[in-house]
This record gives C-alpha cells, structure tokens and sequence, in this order.
C-alpha cells in the first residue's frame, strides 16, 4: 500500500499562528489556571490579527505575547471577548464546550506508535530544521517499508547541501528538493497563515481519520482538543496491552459531560470504552492537563512526542 505524510516547521506561516494561539492562552493561565479560551490567530505581510474568546479573571499583554514570538515589526490587532454566555451555561456544570467528534490513534509498528510515514516526514523536517531554522517542509511516500519519494523544500537550503544532508537520513528512489527552485523569502513575508489549519498534521498523517476539529487555542472544555488526547491515550493502552492497530472514537454533546458515543477498534473488532473517565474534568485530571505548556504542543504535532497522552 502506498502512504504519503507531509511535515511543516515551526516557522511555517499557519505553525506560528498555532504558537501564538497556544502562548496567548498559556499566559492567561499562568495566573488564571481556570481560564477558557477559543483563539484564532491570522498572520502575514506585517499584520497580525487574534480574534475569538476568553474568560478568565487576569489580563494579559497579548501584543506582547504576540510579538515575544514574531518580533517588534508587525501590526497587531486583538478583538478578545468573553465567552457566549450560553455556552458557558452548560461547561459551568462540567459539560463539554461544543459538540464534535474525536478520532485516536496508536499502531505498534513504531516505537512512538505514530504511523512511519508521518515518523519519516516528522523526522526529516526536524532534522533539517536543526541546520536550516527557518520555513519549511517534508513530503515521505512509501510503498510498503520502501521510501519511494522525499519532497522537502527549505527557506535558506542551497539545494544541493540539502539533498545531501536528506539523503544521510533516508534513501529512497526519487528526491524532489526544493522543486520549484532555492527560495529565500518565507514565512509571514511570503504567505498568510491560519491557526487550526494543519490538523492533518497536528493528528496522524493523512491516512487515518480525524474528527476536524482543531486543537491550539483552546481550553481542556473544548473536546476538540482534550477529547483527542484522551482518544490517544485509550489507542495508546490498547497497544501497550498487545493491540497491533487501534483507532478510538468519540463524540459529544454541548454542555453534556459524558460522551455520546466512546468506541475503540481493536485490531477490527470494535469494543466500547467503559473503563475511563471520558467527561471534560475527567480528562483534565487523567491527563495532568493543568501542568502541560500548551504552545510546546503547537510544533512538531500534538501525538508521539512523550505526552502524558502518549
């Protein structure tokens, strides 16, 4: 079966509004650990705009924030309100901040239990980011255990040290580097970027489902986000207890804090999830949510990293 995984930077434009969105909500909850927050970040071209919601009972320097991560020279705009009072209605009572679904994963072919082809792509940009810091990606396709392409473009990257430096790391048939020629205008100077934009990339690579809903930004209430790690983790003890492949699914019901649907398939026989805490303060607990710094989650991708949910 042939597979494709692709892999951004950190200093990928839609990468640096996922660290802006986690570090602005990690900055209220340095006071306030009791925060809500739904932040999205747009960024480019000298402009940078934080819209959406926040409850919490300290104030925070957000242009300071923002430009701690993207220096003095851009335009900020902040449009922060508190959170719909209808909403909060149903989280004040432990339910769950939106509807949704949410997909977990773990494979025991890898130590990380991530899939290889999304390993490949997260470790060929990770490493060229090492000598290269700056905008970039990684494209891996596999055909079975055989690497047959390797994309990888570089802001900076002379092609020619950059196709030897992939090749130490992967061999494979064919390289595609930096395909459309050297480039050194990148990041916010060459395109815009969006927070929630690579969930692909923040879950599992292409070719396992995901429930849509994006992670940085977001309060533990917001299941998009703690939902998914749960869903990890159950994947995650399904393999550790001898499981070859498990995808876990959830789903929830705004203001309801017990899922609707809890549901693991294990190895293609599907079990439910009775065995776990799977409300909103029950992941939060489960998972020491209050001592994770969200913006470390916002590169680099939220699974096979040695969380608590891994």
């Amino acid at each position: 079966m042939i597979k494709t995984a692709e892999f951004v930077t950190p200093n990928h434009p839609d990468k640096i509004c996922d660290r802006i969105a986690d570090a602005i909500y990690d900055a209220y909850r340095s006071s306030d650990p009791a925060s809500r927050s739904a932040i999205e970040v747009m960024g480019g071209h000298g402009l940078i705009v934080v819209n959406g919601e926040v409850t919490s009972t300290t104030e925070v320097n957000v242009e300071h924030v923002v430009k701690n991560i993207v220096g003095e020279n851009y335009k900020v705009v902040v449009n922060l309100t508190r959170q719909s009072p209808e909403i909060s209605r149903g989280v004040d009572g432990g339910g769950a901040g939106d509807q949704g679904i949410m997909k977990g994963y773990a494979t025991g072919t890898t130590e990380s239990m991530m899939p290889r082809e999304y390993e490949l792509a997260r470790m060929l940009a990770m490493k060229i980011y090492e000598v290269y810091p700056y905008d970039g990606k990684t494209q891996v396709t596999l055909d079975g255990e055989k690497v047959i392409a390797v994309v990888a473009s570089f802001q900076n990257a002379p092609h020619d040290d950059l196709l030897a430096f992939v090749r130490k790391y992967i061999t494979a048939d064919t390289y595609h580097i930096n395909p459309a020629g050297d480039w050194h205008q990148g990041g916010f100077d060459a395109d815009t970027g969006l927070s929630g934009r690579k969930i692909i990339i923040d879950n599992y690579g292409p070719q396992i489902p995901v429930g849509g809903g994006s992670f940085s930004g977001k309060d533990y209430t917001k299941v998009d986000r703690s939902g998914a790690y749960m869903a990890r983790k159950i994947a995650c003890d399904y393999v550790r207890k001898g499981a070859h492949e498990v995808f876990v699914s959830l789903a929830y019901a705004i203001g309801v804090a017990e899922p609707v649907m809890a549901v693991a398939l294990v190895d293609g026989k599907e079990e439910t999830i009775t065995s776990y805490d799977l409300t909103p303060g029950g992941i939060h607990t489960t998972l020491g949510l209050e001592k994770i710094k969200y913006a470390d989650t916002a590169a680099w991708g939220h699974f096979g990293r040695k969380f608590p949910w891994d």
